[in-house]
């Protein structure tokens, strides 16, 4: 069973940054795409940035430019760096690993059981 550990959420105004980080125990994690997730209230969970096992990472556009995924294969964790943050960042973050891009993008309707208990990120001045 693969557990996830999400840190580093909290309260932040409009513009401020904060640095989540995910605790990945499974096996080979180097092997394994990783993927940033969020859900906002009433919203379903989606995408947000994901890096694959060679480096290559993508961003949904509206996180473009302001935030940035790292992976530290050594520590089996995966971080998103987030600057400028917006209200409409606001959202439970999770994180996940999956085989491939496509495996990511299809795991975010994974039911609850599949995820660990997020970091709240809440923008508000």
């Amino acid at each position: 069973q693969v557990q996830y550990v999400e840190s580093g959420g909290g309260l932040v105004q409009p513009g401020g940054s904060l640095r989540l980080s995910c605790e990945v125990s499974r096996a080979n994690f180097s092997t394994y795409a990783a993927g940033w997730y969020r859900q906002a209230p009433g919203k379903q969970r989606e995408l947000v940035a994901s890096i694959l096992k060679d480096g290559d990472t993508s961003y949904v556009d509206n996180v473009k430019g302001r935030f940035t995924i790292s992976r530290d294969n050594a520590q089996n964790t995966v971080s998103l760096q987030m600057n400028n943050l917006k209200p409409e960042d606001t959202a439970v973050y999770y994180c996940n690993t999956k085989t491939s891009l496509i495996g990511l993008i299809t795991a975010a309707s994974l039911p609850i059981g599949s995820w660990g208990q997020g970091a709240q990120v809440t923008v508000s001045s």
